[in-house]
Formats: structure tokens, sequence, C-alpha cells
């Protein structure tokens, strides 16, 4: 059985309170995008892992997808199976290529073995191993809040516009993204603020992670302003970064962008 795990992109970003578990309440939007993986699962005499594409960092034991059949396995009579997984989605961008794996295996286990489990018991698995990778058992738009785990859908299609992503050569760390960022009380929600024409957006809707990243990482901060000097309506580092995401009314011209950097078109 094959499953094609999507990336996502953050909306807006608002860092609002450390938590007394050492994770911060914040707010954001998350949004599915056309950037895929491949993941596979068959069954084996031994549970494995193989990777192709982009190089995955990391033993085997930390990928997601391992932990992810662990944790299935506590509660269900799983066999051992051989996961492949193609890897296209960029690593330390800020779109969840990760949890997007770890999401959508779990979904592709309850399929090929009949489990039986509901999305939301899935979510719950989800959540286990990472903040966001609830988000990819349902898959679509929503407003993320506390951890950044719990959501309330929202009515939001970008189809009608033409979604540009570019990743420049530069990794910033979540820990790195964390380190930098001062939490503070939003006086506009997220919730609503994501609901107001998409040309108002430049002016209200941010990331908080860019102001440091941006001083730190000045090459993302130049990602950004070419987006927007390309005729982007709202241009927006995604998550922690590196990628920074465009979003047009039509397909712009980036063959300038495409010299210096990884760019992903109508996604």
């Amino acid at each position: 059985m094959i499953v094609f795990p999507n990336a996502k992109i953050n909306i807006g970003l608002n860092i609002i309170a450390r938590r007394p578990d050492g994770y911060h309440d914040l707010e954001t939007v998350f949004y599915p995008v056309k950037i895929n993986d491949v993941l596979e699962v068959v069954e084996a005499d031994k549970l494995s892992f193989e990777s192709s594409g982009l190089d995955i960092p990391g033993r085997m034991e930390d990928n997601l997808c391992i932990k992810a059949y662990h944790l299935l396995k506590k509660d269900h009579d799983l066999p051992p199976v051989k996961i492949f997984l193609e890897k296209n989605i960029p690593i330390g961008a800020g779109l969840g290529g990760g949890s997007a794996d770890a999401g959508f295996f779990i979904k592709l286990m309850n399929d090929k073995f009949g489990l039986g489990l509901t999305d939301d018991r899935m979510e719950d698995y989800a959540r286990i191993l990472g903040a966001d990778c609830a988000f990819f058992i349902r898959n679509k738009p929503v407003f993320a809040f506390e951890k950044g785990d719990e959501f309330e859908p929202i009515d939001l299609d970008l189809s009608a516009y033409k979604i540009v992503l570019v990743m420049p050569d530069e990794h910033v760390s979540t820990a790195e993204a964390y380190r930098g960022v001062k939490p503070a009380p939003v006086r506009d929600s997220l919730y609503d603020l994501v609901k107001t024409p998409l040309t108002a957006w430049r002016g209200h809707i941010k990331n908080d992670f860019e102001g440091h990243i941006f001083r730190d990482h000045p090459v993302i901060r130049g990602v950004k302003a070419e987006l927007y000097e390309h005729g982007a309506i709202y241009a927006s580092m995604s998550g922690s970064g590196a990628s920074v995401f465009g979003i047009f009314e039509n397909t712009p011209n980036l063959d300038d962008m495409k010299e210096n950097y990884q760019v992903f078109e109508n996604v």
C-alpha cells in the first residue's frame, strides 16, 4: 500500500506563552500544500526502514514512522513491516515533512490492517509523536492552538491563487527558532485575521520567528523580499523556516530565483 504524504505551510504564527511543560502556547493556521513524499508499507519478516531521495539525518530508530509503528503495536497485533520512504519534502524547512510521514503512516496502517481507528483516535496517537503530526490525519485547513495540536476547522480555500515555495540553502533548527523568540499575548487573534481579504494579510498576519531568524539568516529575509518584488500578495516564512512561501494571483516568472534557490511552483 502506497500513500503520498504532503507538506503544510503556516499562515501566521504567534508564540503566546511558555507552558509549564516546556512547550509554548501558540496559534497558527496549517494549510496543506502539494509537495509530496512517497510512503509504502509491505509485510515482512522483521521491522525495517529504507529511504531514498533527500538524506534523512539520525538513526532509523528515531524516525517518526518507526516510532508510530511501535506506538500502534502497543495496542494492536501488528505484523512486522518494511517501510519505504522517498523523501522529497525539504528537511528543516518548516513544512512538517516528518510529521506528515508519521500521520500518513498511522492512516496507512489503519487501512492496511483494518484497525478500525477513528480520526479522533488517530489524532490522539499522532499527538504523542509531535505537536503538528495530528494535523495530517484530517489534512484540511485548520486554526491550530495550544501546543499547535488542538484544531478548529476553518473555511480557507486558496485554490484560486498560485502558491510558490522557495527553499534557500539555509538551516534553522527548532531549538534555534524558539530560543530567540519572546512570547507575548496577541491583540487580534489569527482565527479572525485569516478570514479577512488576502490583500490585508501583509500588514496584519505575521510569523513571530521571522524577527530574529531574519536577523541571523539574512538570506531568508531576502527570499521573502524577492517574492514581494515578484508580485506576491502575501509572503511569509513557514513555521520555523527556512522555507518561504508566496501567494500570487498568477504564476510568476521566478527564473532568477531558481538560479539560487530550490523553487516549488503551484503547490
